[in-house]
């Protein structure tokens, strides 16, 4: 439970304080408990209509959200993951591989956290080393070679900061899959679906449509961070948040996504099957706008929304 969510919590903890009651002295409180579902349902819809910055990033960091993988499982069909970057080992918190959308071949990329501690560990929290933005590249360059569009989704903290990751070059893996990805064929269409977070978040993003889920953000440090710098104190965070337009409502407006795909109430973690249908009808309209371009026109669609992003009228 959230700190926003109190009040909800409160509702449910009646509602089954009233249920149990019934049953154990065998009354009929129903009409209470319907008044209480409907006060649940406006409550919900009070907190949850009206999310600041700084819930929604606590809702993009929950432990339950649905990961790359379980995305992957409704969404496409007969997905075969590959490992490995051919020059040091697989990366866990990187995942790849082909697959189909509505039998069409694709090739599909994220990062990947862990469902529980041990997960995790082993996923580095989703945080990747060199070797998984050159797995990535791998895979869009295989991509192109076999005219398959790229999917790829992107939730993570940023890229893995130890010293073992920038001893095999994890600055020149994550430059190197930027300037790859601006030249890809393909068109290439990403989702952020938890938390987008510095390089490690673009090294996977240079795409044509950027597409985000209500309650992810996409920055270039966390709030934590920003708060560090600016105020030398990290518990503004929730200041931070405020003002560093984050969220995904703020970056469609400032023309950095390009679409916002609503969640169920309270987040994806709720209703991950609908969401994900969501997630596919998205897929398969933005997919559209490229079938009779040719590859010129695809980096060139490519290059024109860097390029809007940032004007301005004085």
């Amino acid at each position: 439970m959230l700190d926003f969510e109190k009040s909800i919590e409160d509702i449910k903890n009646k509602i089954k304080s009233l249920e149990e009651t019934q049953h154990k002295n065998d009354v009929d409180l129903s009409d209470e408990i319907d008044l209480l579902e409907a006060a649940l349902q406006h409550e919900k819809e009070k907190v949850y209509l009206n999310l600041k910055p700084w819930d929604r990033v606590q809702i993009a960091r929950l432990q339950e959200r649905p990961t790359t993988l379980d995305y992957i499982s409704y969404i496409f069909d007969d997905f075969i993951e590959f490992h490995g970057d051919r020059n040091f080992r697989d990366d866990p918190a990187i995942v790849g591989g082909i697959a189909y959308l509505n039998n069409q071949p694709v090739t599909v990329i994220g990062h990947q956290r862990g469902k529980d501690t041990k997960d995790n560990i082993y996923r580095n929290f989703g945080m990747a080393h060199p070797e998984g933005y050159r797995k990535a590249l791998r895979l869009m360059k295989q991509a192109e070679k076999f005219n398959r569009p790229i999917f790829t989704f992107i939730d993570t903290k940023g890229a893995y900061p130890g010293k073992s990751a920038e001893e095999r070059g994890q600055s020149e893996s994550i430059a190197k899959n930027l300037v790859e990805m601006a030249s890809i064929n393909v068109p290439i269409i990403s989702i952020v679906i938890g938390e987008g977070g510095s390089g490690g978040a673009l090294g996977l993003g240079v795409s044509n449509r950027l597409l985000m889920l209500e309650n992810s953000t996409y920055s270039v440090i966390s709030p934590e961070g920003a708060a560090g710098i600016l105020w030398k104190d990290s518990s503004l965070a929730k200041i931070a948040a405020e003002t560093m337009k984050i969220t995904a409502y703020d970056l469609q407006e400032l023309n950095i996504a390009d679409k916002v795909v609503k969640e169920p109430l309270g987040g994806a973690h709720h209703d991950i099957e609908m969401l994900a249908k969501q997630i596919k009808k998205e897929f398969v309209a933005q997919l559209k706008d490229f079938t009779h371009m040719e590859p010129i026109d695809i980096k060139e669609d490519r290059f024109n929304k860097f390029r809007n992003i940032g004007t301005f009228v004085e």
